[in-house]
């Protein structure tokens, strides 16, 4: 199927907006990377949301660095204290059925 003028005219000067914390930006895509988007794309979605959809969240990989040695500390201390609170509490439980 034979694309018209105006359709290729558009896609050589197509330029995506794509909303970045509080403005836009003009991003410009292959065709080939365009159409891939475009088949993904639901219907209810902007191609903004469709890239934020497809592209995902940050990695785990991405957050790492984030929190200092203490931080990091502090956070398994109070996951073993919580674990241990919780092993006390199923052990008072499983007496009470003894």
């Amino acid at each position: 199927m034979r694309e018209s003028a105006a359709l290729r005219w558009a896609r050589l000067i197509l330029s995506v907006y794509v909303c970045i914390h509080m403005g836009t930006k003009s991003v410009r895509l292959d065709d080939d990377v365009y159409e891939r988007v475009i088949a993904h794309k639901r219907a209810d979605e902007t191609i903004s949301e469709a890239i934020d959809r497809l592209i995902g969240s940050p990695s785990l990989h991405e957050l790492g660095g984030i929190l200092d040695g203490d931080h990091v500390d502090e956070m398994r201390k109070t996951i073993e204290d919580a674990d241990e609170e919780d092993a006390a509490e199923v052990e008072e439980v499983a007496e009470r059925f003894r």
